[in-house]
């Protein structure tokens, strides 16, 4: 059963260990993930899993399947538990449309996504709204100057559609900047940072992570098991898939995010202490990014129960200072991918 802990310094929400990622639930051949998407019949054991498993805690966004995930995210929750009995995030800013006005974060759009995000939800307000990208970091979308942004988020939360504001992959300066802007007129501010680390990509402690630390921030990283590759997914190259989502479309994306050097073999150390402990490499994963300081339910996601059942089982596992280590002294820098858009 998973422990409790709440979500940074700057909230009194208590949340478990681990947050279930839910990218992968919808409509199958729906959205960029479709090859890999469950429907609602084959993710329902999974959320059965993860609420006896103590979590409680479910991320989604209005992107995934164009819709579709949330609709099976808030029927599913519907039907299992009473709503003051889960924590759920969504996020607004990724295009939703061809329209000019259906992406980004203008407070047209983030107002009509809102209310599109609860009305497939079937909610009246969501714990947490999380800004996919920094308001100048959105493909194709308009640079919304950012007052305009943190005002329309401040009404968001004054209307009571949601608790709190997170936000998701940008530079430290830039969310930085964003705190302070929404400090000095009085809006709410972030009280998250679901941010890209994991055990192959390190960059986010050279500033991001620090600055999270040092002002309450949670950490809630996404992608902890690299796409799969610490997860022993891939046999030692992006060549080597062993699952539908390594070999289908979206190995394309998986390319773009993990190019260092060391990654396979960083993998490589990953299975090899997973084998001395006698647990999965994911466990390995997971356990090492808990044992970080400021990181508050990393969002994982699963498309078997057993996969969930596993993950629940490495927030018990404590790495030594040793091991810790052995598994970090092998990373190189690589290039921070929001320099080149990829992130």
């Amino acid at each position: 059963m998973l422990d409790t802990i709440t979500l940074g310094a700057k909230t009194g929400l208590r949340v478990p260990q681990l947050c279930l990622g839910t990218m992968n639930f919808g409509e199958p051949g729906r959205g960029h993930q479709g090859d890999w998407t469950l429907g609602v019949d084959d993710a329902r054991p999974i959320f059965e899993a993860a609420i006896e498993s103590g979590l409680f805690y479910f991320d989604t966004a209005d992107i995934y399947g164009v819709g579709a995930c949330e609709e099976v995210v808030g029927q599913l929750l519907g039907e299992l538990l009473q709503r003051d009995e889960y924590v759920i995030n969504t996020k607004v800013a990724m295009p939703m449309g061809r329209g000019a006005n259906q992406g980004g974060l203008s407070r047209k759009h983030i107002m009509e996504g809102v209310d599109n995000s609860l009305r497939r939800l079937g909610l009246d307000y969501v714990d947490q709204l999380i800004i996919h990208r920094h308001p100048h970091g959105i493909r194709g979308a308009a640079s919304t100057p950012i007052e305009e942004t943190l005002e329309a988020l401040n009404d968001v939360v004054k209307a009571g559609k949601a608790l709190h504001i997170g936000a998701s992959s940008m530079f430290a300066w830039q969310f930085a900047e964003l705190q302070l802007t929404a400090r000095i007129n009085g809006w709410t501010e972030f009280v998250s940072m679901q941010n890209h680390y994991n055990l192959i990509y390190r960059e986010e402690e050279r500033e991001m992570n620090p600055y999270c630390l040092s002002t309450g921030v949670a950490l809630q990283p996404w992608s902890p098991l690299a796409r799969g590759i610490l997860a022993g997914a891939y046999r030692g190259s992006l060549d080597g898939g062993t699952t539908d989502r390594s070999t289908g479309q979206d190995r394309t994306r998986t390319e773009s995010l993990y190019r260092g050097e060391m990654d396979f073999e960083i993998a490589d150390r990953v299975i090899a202490l997973a084998d001395e402990r006698g647990c999965r490499p994911a466990q390995i994963a997971i356990a090492w990014l808990l044992s970080k300081p400021g990181v508050t339910s990393p969002v994982v996601g699963v498309s078997r129960v057993e996969q969930l059942q596993q993950l629940v089982e490495a927030c018990s596992i404590k790495l030594s200072p040793q091991e810790i280590g052995h598994l970090e002294e092998l990373y190189r820098p690589v290039d921070n991918l929001l320099t080149i858009g990829t992130s």
